[in-house]
């Protein structure tokens, strides 16, 4: 039988990793439920235990379920009928199978009926129904929603929709609008208090809203009466079975046809203020931004797996000139990038997971009681990692999904640009991820202050000072080499923008990418260190990518002038 979880060992390891002592005990509170629920872990290994069972039920799940209804829901799609959203039948077969499995909620509270699993449980669990079905992914993983709730919402709002959650409900974010793309501080949609009916009403239009039709969705809305920025923006929660909601159209997209993109219309719809006014962009949505973000990179990496796979089941098929196109060097060399971008940036995804998880379980718990002062330097350093890494994470997952899927496509030849097989699909439905919850540009702008600020530098140091196997000390060696080019590009941009301002903002992206390479030729050494029959290959790899990278941006900012600042800037 078929299982993404037990078929990849790469998954089963981020278990093993040595901060995931560190993440139980905060996230059980030393075991603080063993006794109040038969379910709860008694101790760590208990933990690790319950934690590959749920995955090998989900791996399952994924293989013999929502892999096997890709094609089908991305032929039917949903259907727009009657101001609603009817979903493919295999989406609905999907959320019946995830349902069932006790899989909804998972990383809830177990007040309201939730797991309680780690942030790391889920994101592996988002990764791998994305290698089944990419766009099944954007209507399960939209329970990072409840996930802000949990953390935002009055404690009456928890119990009425995170354990609507862990009972199958699905979730949207509905934020943007017709006129407002990335720029969320403009938008529109009103929110006005009535007296008569005791509630806030919504009124406006929503668009390009993944799972718009779902059963609740956390909205952005405009309460403050005369303003225009982000300032006056507040979060509501908003229930379907409360009407007021209509579904305008369902967008015809290019890929993850599965999942419904909605043009939504709201007249005088009920909703529920989320924490405090004024705070809905600037606090809530931030948050469920970098969730939202999180969980593409997962999706992203997801695709990356699905997209090689593909590619090097059908290189060992397909014969050309008596033998198997594998054995040709210009397609085994590109299918070594393809698996050793992969691997990279799964340790990269992983590795922002378990910063995430650390300071969000701190924040959380500064809530129950005052941290001690030791607590309250770890909530920031790690914050300040989880700032950093999320946007990079986005960043290169999302790039890679689409050069996997196209080269995945190449070594396919002209089959690959047939719906015949599951590449051509898997490349339509990896358009989207650099685009989505903030475009790649927009993750460099999120990025550039980790650069400028130091904190990629010094995590790339830390990392440097770590102990390494005998066999990765030349690798090690040459990403020093790297890292000293690395600094010297900082310290020259940081030279050229005091002459002129606009530097900076010209070699933001080779900047970002530049320390994206040495975080992931790191964090790929030390993986080859610990498991070297699954990582050493790819660490020599992903090292002579990231010697090139580094090359060519060196010699683009050594070489800046004032010319290249007139040269892009427009009026």
């Amino acid at each position: 039988m078929a299982n993404f979880y037990l078929d990849n060992k790469e998954l089963a390891i981020q278990f093993d990793h040595p901060l995931m002592e560190r993440i139980i005990k905060l996230r059980e509170r030393d075991f603080a439920e063993k006794s109040a629920y038969d379910y709860a872990p008694q101790h760590h290994d208990d933990a690790i235990d319950s934690y590959r069972r749920v995955m090998e039920l989900a791996g399952e799940i994924c293989a013999e379920v929502i892999a096997p209804h890709a094609e089908g829901v991305d032929l039917e799609g949903p259907r727009h009928e009657g101001d609603r959203v009817s979903y493919a039948s295999g989406t609905v077969e999907n959320l019946k199978a995830m349902q069932a499995a006790g899989l909804d909620g998972m990383s809830l509270p177990r007040t309201y009926g939730g797991l309680n699993l780690p942030l790391v449980t889920s994101i592996m669990t988002n990764e791998m129904i994305a290698r089944g079905d990419a766009g099944f992914q954007n209507i399960w993983g939209l329970q990072d929603c409840a996930e802000t709730l949990n953390e935002f919402g009055s404690e009456e709002q928890k119990a009425k929709y995170l354990r609507r959650t862990v009972n199958g409900a699905t979730w949207s974010m509905a934020l943007t609008e017709p006129d407002v793309g990335s720029d969320l501080g403009a938008a529109m949609l009103k929110a006005t208090w009535s007296e008569e009916r005791n509630t806030w009403l919504l009124n406006g239009v929503k668009r390009f809203i993944t799972n718009g039709d779902g059963d609740l969705s956390l909205v952005l809305a405009r309460t403050e009466a005369g303003s225009s920025d982000a300032r006056g923006l507040s979060m509501f929660v908003y229930d379907k079975q409360n009407g007021g909601v209509k579904v305008r159209r369902i967008e015809h997209k290019l890929g993850i046809t599965g999942s419904p993109t909605c043009e939504l219309v709201y007249t005088d719809a009920p909703a529920e203020l989320v924490g405090d006014r004024r705070m809905g962009l600037i606090k809530y949505v931030m948050s469920l931004m970098n969730a939202a973000r999180l969980g593409i990179g997962a999706q992203a990496v997801g695709t990356c797996e699905a997209a090689y796979r593909e590619a090097l089941k059908y290189a060992h098929e397909r014969q050309q000139f008596g033998k198997a196109i594998i054995q040709f060097m210009a397609v085994s060399e590109l299918l070594k990038e393809m698996h050793a971008k992969t691997q990279a940036v799964r340790t990269l995804l992983y590795e922002t997971t378990r910063f995430v998880e650390i300071y969000k379980q701190l924040e959380a718990i500064s809530k129950e009681r005052k941290l001690e002062s030791e607590e309250r330097q770890e909530l920031k350093f790690y914050s300040r990692l989880a700032d950093g890494f999320t946007p990079m994470v986005k960043l290169f997952a999302s790039e890679y999904a689409n050069q996997i899927a196209y080269d995945s496509i190449q070594i396919h030849g002209g089959s690959g640009y047939m719906k015949d097989y599951a590449c051509e699909r898997i490349y339509r439905d990896a358009r989207i991820m650099s685009i989505y919850e903030g475009t790649s540009q927009m993750q460099v702008v999120a990025a550039i202050n980790a650069v400028t600020k130091g904190t990629y530098t010094e995590q790339i140091n830390r990392y440097a000072e770590e102990s390494y196997s005998e066999t990765m000390q030349s690798i090690v060696a040459r990403l020093a080499i790297l890292k000293s080019q690395y600094e010297s590009l900082v310290e020259r941009v940081a030279e050229l923008e005091a002459q002129a301002t606009g530097f900076k903002e010209l070699h933001a992206r080779r900047l970002v990418e530049s320390a994206g390479y040495l975080l992931m030729g790191y964090l790929l050494a030390r993986e080859a260190s610990r498991h070297a029959e699954l990582y050493a290959e790819s660490a020599e790899h992903f090292c002579s990518i990231a010697e090139g990278k580094l090359a060519e941006a060196h010699t683009r900012i050594l070489n800046s002038t004032a010319e290249d600042i007139a040269l892009y800037k427009t009026e």
